[in-house]
């Protein structure tokens, strides 16, 4: 799966609020509701093995709560299942997706029609970042730590490349589910560093701190 035209027109969807998946990225899954066993079980069965994050959007009193128009696809490439039958799986970020429309089926779980060309990007090399500054960038992040009593391997992260350390962090921090889909919307690598900044500059002001990250 290197091009648009090579990606599934239809692939299930997981609408996992809270939850974000980026390219090349690796996002860990417990599934125990029936429905995703079903949707696991099935998606083993399929080539591609591709299984589509998507938020959902909070709209009270719909059912199926509408989705956001923009997800990200990734491959079960680990899956391992407990003795009272639940399964722990790794999706591992292959491409973002605009959700075309809801395809209706047997299935117990969703399905969606999508359409991967907007993202040609995400099935190339591994981005990097100029503009970031790490010094400046790593005070910042160990503020927002603080504050939210978060540990991490800082010699890990520190040695991270660009993608892998502002992916990650994107996926990990305790952001609300509107400001992880403006990470995942970020149309560059930069630009997301830049969103990841103004989350945590924001959440450290909100604490009583003005400080900015120059």
């Amino acid at each position: 799966m290197t091009r648009p035209q090579d990606c599934p027109e239809t692939i299930p969807i997981f609408p996992l609020p809270g939850a974000l998946l980026l390219p090349r990225a690796r996002l860990p899954l417990h599934i125990f509701e029936p429905r995703y066993l079903a949707m696991i079980e099935d998606c083993m069965k399929t080539p591609h093995r591709l299984i589509g994050m998507v938020q959902p959007r909070d709209v009270p009193g719909t059912d199926p709560r509408p989705l956001h128009s923009i997800g990200c696809a990734g491959r079960l490439t680990a899956f391992s299942e407990t003795e009272d039958g639940r399964y722990l799986i790794t999706l591992t970020g292959k491409s973002r997706f605009r959700v075309r429309e809801d395809v209706t089926g047997f299935t117990p779980y969703r399905r969606c029609a999508v359409d991967w060309t907007s993202f040609t990007q995400d099935q190339g090399q591994e981005e990097t970042d100029p503009g970031l500054k790490r010094t400046a960038f790593f005070a910042l992040l160990k503020r927002f730590f603080g504050k939210h009593k978060l540990s991490t391997d800082w010699d890990s992260l520190t040695d991270a490349e660009d993608e892998l350390l502002i992916n990650s962090l994107s996926m990990l921090c305790p952001f609300e589910p509107d400001d992880k889909q403006a990470l995942l919307e970020a149309p560059s690598l930069q630009t997301r560093r830049e969103t990841l900044v103004m989350l945590m500059e924001f959440s450290l002001r909100g604490g009583g701190s003005d400080e900015v990250l120059q």
